[in-house]
């Protein structure tokens, strides 16, 4: 027997289990949909999305704040107020992990410290997902005069996703410093 035909009988089992194999799906997935994670950030509450331009002396001092760069000048706050009283503002931060991207909610209180980090999609394979207690870390801080980096406590085997997501906290973190915005709900005149 040749080894070409050796060879065949052996690979021959392992192409048709290839071949007969259904596909598997996506690893990636939506775990919540921005509506859904806004009311669980500010339940009772009405909030409004913004949309702001970052002047570039803004985006020169965010990008210098948060140490990371940021994509865009392009930005929309969701602003949450309860009876009047604004309770923290949101912002969506879609980044890649590795060679795909997971999307964020980080929610700034009006103190400027994170209130709440929700992972909305990640499109990585789901053992790169950190156990939503490893967010806790992010609670209660602020970008000015903490050492954000070095005190959020990295996760072996996802090494990469905690670094993309204290980034994305510290890009948003900067950007709502910068804005130095009245972040109340706006006036609206009383119709006539």
């Amino acid at each position: 027997m040749s080894r070409w035909a050796t060879f065949s009988k052996r690979l021959l089992p392992w192409f048709l289990l290839f071949l007969l194999t259904p596909p598997q799906p996506a690893s990636g997935k939506v775990l919540l949909t921005a509506d859904e994670a806004l009311s669980l950030a500010f339940p009772d509450c009405v909030y409004e999305r913004r949309t702001v331009y970052l002047t570039a002396a803004q985006l020169q001092r965010a990008r210098q704040l948060a140490g990371v760069e940021l994509p865009t000048a392009l930005v929309y706050p969701y602003v949450a107020a309860r009876g009047g009283t604004r309770v923290g503002t949101a912002y969506f931060d879609r980044h890649p992990v590795r060679s795909l991207t997971e999307t964020l909610m980080v929610v700034v209180d009006p103190q400027g410290k994170v209130a709440r980090v929700e992972v909305l999609a990640f499109n990585e394979p789901e053992n790169y997902l950190p156990r939503a207690g490893w967010y806790q870390q992010f609670l209660g801080r602020k970008l000015a005069g903490s050492d954000l980096d070095r005190s959020i406590h990295g996760i072996s085997g996802a090494t990469l996703t905690a670094r993309a997501t204290t980034q994305a906290v510290r890009r948003v973190l900067a950007i709502h410093q910068v804005l130095e915005l009245d972040l109340k709900p706006e006036s609206r005149p009383s119709p006539r």
